[in-house]
């Protein structure tokens, strides 16, 4: 807030008072100064809340924002990242996709890819074992199983049973919105949302 702004919001003695080189016109030289700081992260606040322009540090805590904190999770606030930050910007941007798809094949194969930046994740449901999924880590993203477990035990069904294993998956090809696999009917060309590029389902005929 400008010194002139502030003095008009002054009784009309204290204003006649603020001369140059008085008291009064000092402190509101000050005031002037203490509120630019302010009002400079004011200007700009929605940036704080746009996950591609909130300062790195700010990252971490709008995961929580969108329940995804369940990926930094972290012993001391002051342990290092687990994963990159850009990917942590893909995945609080893809915040509202991920929670609508949560608890399905797509929603655990879209977080997994966004977290680690590696495809090729497999979900099999062994037929002789219901409720019991096998997640199939693909071998560039072995060293990350730390957060692969955390983000499959947040993303599977609470009924299920869930392994996970390393390896190449069955299949490339990304699954139906309700399915565990197979080819991608269903599903549309990649798209970009934000600047990750997810696979989009495309809602079935109905009858």
């Amino acid at each position: 807030m400008r010194r002139a702004a502030i003095e008009r919001l002054l009784p009309a003695a204290y204003q006649r008072a603020a001369g140059p080189g008085s008291v009064l016109g000092a402190l509101l030289d000050v005031m002037e100064a203490l509120h630019a700081p302010d009002e400079a992260v004011l200007a700009e606040v929605d940036a704080l809340f746009a996950p591609y322009r909130t300062p790195d540090g700010f990252v971490a805590y709008l995961t929580r924002w969108v329940a995804m904190d369940h990926v930094v999770a972290a012993p001391r606030t002051d342990a290092p990242l687990p994963l990159p930050v850009g990917r942590l910007r893909d995945l609080v941007a893809h915040g509202a996709l991920l929670a609508r798809w949560r608890g399905t094949p797509y929603g655990m194969r879209t977080a997994l890819e966004l977290a680690t930046g590696v495809t090729g994740f497999g979900l099999d449901e062994p037929a002789d074992r219901p409720f019991h999924v096998v997640v199939r880590v693909p071998p560039a993203a072995v060293d990350q199983l730390a957060v692969i477990t955390r983000i499959v035990e947040a993303e599977k069904p609470a009924a299920v049973t869930v392994e996970i294993v390393t390896g190449p998956a069955a299949t490339d090809a990304q699954p139906q919105p309700g399915g565990t696999g197979g080819p991608a009917t269903g599903v549309a060309e990649v798209r970009a949302v934000g600047r990750a590029h997810v696979p989009s389902p495309v809602p079935r005929d109905q009858p």
